[in-house]
């Protein structure tokens, strides 16, 4: 039986500590200077892979992350990569809460709905009719346009929230409509991708059926969870609160139900991402999990899980030999103005004055960790080349860290008229 020797194990827990050692220092140092804390992580993984240490000095490079060089490492180090992607997602499932997007009713369906379709329908279009902009085949472009639809459709709910945070702008009316429309896009968004992701794994070739069956499992797992599975939890988790260690029971029950939940969506071959998000829904949005708890669950999993995962997006891909300036540029654009122009509409019809409507475009297209995330899983699943990846990671962290100033001009704006 394969199993870890002693000198495999000092390179793992090497590889472990370094990262996430390097990645606190540097996002602590950019949180000083207001830059998003995933960009600290990025940059610490940039900087020990290939793009830097790579390059510099690949036997150092190969020696603490021999994803070549050393088959059991390089196994171990992937599944703990796969299980930070399931934490993030779980967690990102958390933060939504389907009761607040009814409470924000009409401006929210506008604003939800206008910051999907236009930039999805942009991401598809140019996909679709200009494949040779992203070196994509035209026999192998259907579900790279509908990748790139959805990557320009999702929000940053995570980020956003921070932002608005920040800028004391949760509680407003603004806030609250960039809130409840980011939760709007995450869900389906979320949705739409692993069906994309299910397709990508059993190839495009297996006819309707096989797409029309993906859609009834996804489609009645989830409702499944969010009705029957909501139901039982709110049942248990008061018992679990008040009759468990506190907090351990419901830790254990949380993170336990998110595993059972990603393992079986993974066993009928749709991704194991919709099971801990969806998990994470069903919990999140129980009355009984207190605030505490949830908390405490964000806290380990971004301290631990995401540095890891997003430092090891750098230690995959050369950013410098990868980079195409033309490809980061339409990326870019696409994005940006569809979803702006898009949130900004459907606010508007919404009712919101204009100014307030531009704020929301803003806040909305903050793309963060979750396209960041995103870019990744559909990399790893073959859907994206190294160019396309990296021009999403450069699209995630501009329209992070411009997202907040532009909410502030408009919001100003409003109050000046």
């Amino acid at each position: 039986m394969a199993k870890l020797t002693p000198d495999d194990l000092v390179i793992l827990l090497l590889a472990i500590s370094t990262m996430l050692l390097l990645s606190r220092f540097a996002s602590e140092l950019g949180r000083k200077v207001g830059l998003p804390i995933v960009m600290g992580e990025l940059l610490v993984g940039i900087a020990l892979g290939p793009t830097v240490l790579g390059t510099l000095s690949p036997t150092i490079y190969n020696t603490i992350f021999p994803f070549t060089t050393n088959a059991h490492v390089s196994l171990a180090l992937d599944g703990l990569f796969s299980l930070a992607v399931i934490m993030l997602l779980f967690v990102a499932g958390l933060e939504i809460q389907l009761s607040q997007v009814i409470r924000q009713g009409r401006i929210t369906v506008f604003a939800g709905f206008g910051s999907m379709i236009l930039p999805f329908a942009s991401g598809f279009a140019a996909a679709w009719f200009a494949p040779h902009w992203f070196n994509v085949a035209k026999s192998d472009h259907i579900l790279f346009a509908l990748f790139l639809g959805t990557a320009m459709s999702i929000s940053a709910l995570p980020v956003i929230a921070r932002i608005l945070l920040d800028m004391k702008l949760f509680k407003t009316k603004v806030g609250m409509v960039i809130i409840s429309s980011a939760i709007f896009n995450d869900l389906i968004g979320w949705l739409f991708f692993s069906f994309i992701l299910s397709l990508s794994a059993e190839g495009t070739n297996d006819g309707a059926g096989s797409i029309v069956s993906t859609l009834i499992y996804i489609v009645a797992f989830s409702v499944f969870m969010l009705v029957i599975g909501r139901l039982l939890l709110n049942r248990i988790l008061p018992w679990v609160q008040t009759r468990l260690s506190w907090p351990g029971g419901v830790l254990s029950l949380s993170l336990g139900f998110c595993l059972l939940c990603a393992a079986f969506t993974e066993s009928i071959h749709i991704h194991a991402i919709l099971g801990a998000f969806i998990a994470g829904i069903a919990i999140g949005d129980s009355v009984h999990l207190r605030e505490e708890a949830r908390e405490i669950m964000h806290q380990f999993v971004t301290n631990f899980f995401a540095p890891l995962f997003f430092v090891s997006i750098g230690l995959k891909v050369d950013f410098i030999q990868y980079f195409d300036g033309f490809i980061v540029a339409i990326v870019l654009i696409i994005a940006c103005v569809g979803k702006v122009v898009g949130a900004s509409l459907g606010a508007r019809l919404g009712g919101m004055h204009w100014h307030h409507a531009m704020a929301v475009g803003f806040g909305l297209n903050a793309r963060g960790a979750m396209e960041i995330l995103l870019g990744s899983l559909a990399f790893q699943a073959g859907l994206i080349a190294q160019p396309i990846f990296v021009a999403l990671v450069v699209m995630a962290l501009v329209t992070s860290i411009t997202s907040a100033p532009m909410i502030r001009y408009f919001i100003k704006e409003r109050v000046v008229r």
